[in-house]
């Protein structure tokens, strides 16, 4: 089969490379040179485990091609994914521009006879069928299209796996030939089928992303009240995960949850309710509790950190991504140099996307220890594996006070204690500043 996905960000580059991985002749279409030109020459551009290997054995094998020209991919494929960005608007809002535009431009080389056309994209319900008219009013009177929701449900840092084992393929048409194209097309995928009508298929991932922010900031919350009860967190949701209606998974209390998806995602929900005239104040209250989550981690450096020499392990929202979208790590630093903070930080991944924002405001080191010197405290704001191992006593003897705030919970308390650190985690209880440490 011929596929063209437009857009090579997270979701149309990952997938057009395991498709082509298939035997899939896959066409892909952007508009930046200079990002096609890394792309052609087996650069991904953006970091996740696996791709570039993976993208440089099918660029070998002639099945992924890149290119800005769509009268070359449209005309021959038999499937077109829309995979562009829908960021937020300043209101929260999706921008549908994109979308729109592309579907303009590609309805104009659409071939005579049948072509798919689906959306990967995120998009409010309803967007489809104004793709569908777009297409309908652009296209030769030779060429049948039809339109589908195909959402995507992967993972920044574990992209591949997701997407050669999702929990559901969900295909999403009024159109029979359109889900027996894209029923054949990811036959090779395991995963449940759910094959349903465009509008449930774009709410769908909405309903998805929500829930799992949900997850999130529910934990949040529950951290906030053993961190004023002396209870932890730890054990609390450990023990309420047990339950087999409510899971573990997702509900790691932290600095909030951040990326390109679930902020927005849950943001345009709300516009979305709004527009129905729906109460949104459970999801507003999702929101919130992130806020709170990020501003109550800061106010306890701020609290306690009065040398204003800061070492922060960890800017991207997640680890194994370089992908700083919303990331927490934006809101603290912000708060830090507002107050005069001195900052060093290091990231296995993501301190190129950060230098281009920063520049000389914050210093960047080369490996985890090498930030340590003579700071005050160490911040961790993302669980990397490489943090979680570390010699605990290389650190103390780095810092000039045994100060430590995990934004994410990756030690044990008690491991902490018996090395002499002040250590703040989220939800569980604070070990004691020796004396020594007070007022850092």
């Amino acid at each position: 089969m011929t596929i063209t996905f437009i857009g090579h960000g997270y979701v149309g580059l990952v997938t057009a490379t395991v498709l082509a991985d298939f035997g899939n002749k896959v066409w892909v279409v952007g508009h930046t040179k200079e990002k096609l030109d890394r792309l052609k020459k087996g650069d991904p551009i953006i970091y996740e485990p696996g791709l570039k290997e993976l993208l440089q054995k099918n660029l070998k094998a002639n099945r992924i091609l890149f290119t800005s020209d769509y009268s070359k991919a449209i005309p021959e494929s038999d499937v077109v994914f829309i995979a562009v960005g829908t960021p937020p608007k300043n209101g929260g809002e999706a921008d549908l521009s994109a979308v729109f535009k592309v579907a303009e431009k590609l309805g104009k080389h659409i071939k005579p006879g049948f072509t798919l056309v689906s959306c990967k994209s995120t998009v409010p319900v309803g967007t489809n069928i104004k793709v569908e008219t777009i297409l309908k009013k652009v296209k030769s009177k030779k060429a049948e299209v039809a339109v589908a929701s195909c959402p995507e449900f992967l993972r920044e840092g574990s992209a591949i796996y997701d997407t050669l084992n999702p929990d559901r393929v969900v295909i999403g048409s009024d159109s029979k030939k359109a889900i027996d194209k894209l029923l054949e097309l990811h036959h090779p995928i395991s995963g449940k089928r759910v094959i349903t009508d465009l509008a449930s298929a774009e709410l769908i991932k909405y309903t998805s992303n929500a829930m799992l922010a949900t997850k999130i900031s529910f934990a949040n919350l529950i951290s906030f009240y053993c961190e004023k009860t002396g209870a932890d967190v730890e054990n609390v949701l450990d023990a309420v995960g047990i339950d087999k209606r409510i899971g573990r998974i997702f509900m790691d209390p932290g600095v909030g949850y951040g990326g390109s998806c679930l902020p927005k995602d849950v943001n345009a929900l709300i516009k979305i309710g709004e527009s129905l005239d729906i109460d949104t104040s459970y999801l507003k209250g999702v929101v919130n509790v992130n806020s709170l989550s990020r501003s109550n981690f800061t106010n306890k450096i701020l609290n306690v950190v009065k040398d204003k020499k800061i070492a922060i392990w960890g800017l991207s929202f997640k680890p194994n991504t370089d992908d700083i979208r919303e990331a927490p790590s934006f809101y603290l630093i912000n708060e830090l140099l507002e107050k005069g903070y001195s900052i060093r930080v290091y990231d296995p991944a993501a301190m190129e996307n950060f230098k281009k924002i920063y520049g000389k405001k914050i210093q960047f080191g080369k490996d985890p220890y090498g930030v340590l010197k003579n700071a005050s405290a160490l911040i961790i704001l993302t669980e990397w594996n490489e943090f979680k191992q570390v010699d605990l006593k290389k650190i103390k003897k780095l810092l000039k006070k045994p100060v430590i705030f995990d934004g994410r919970n990756i030690f044990e308390p008690k491991v902490m204690e018996n090395f002499g650190f002040s250590y703040f985690s989220v939800g569980r209880k604070a070990i004691s500043p020796p004396r020594h440490s007070e007022g850092v």
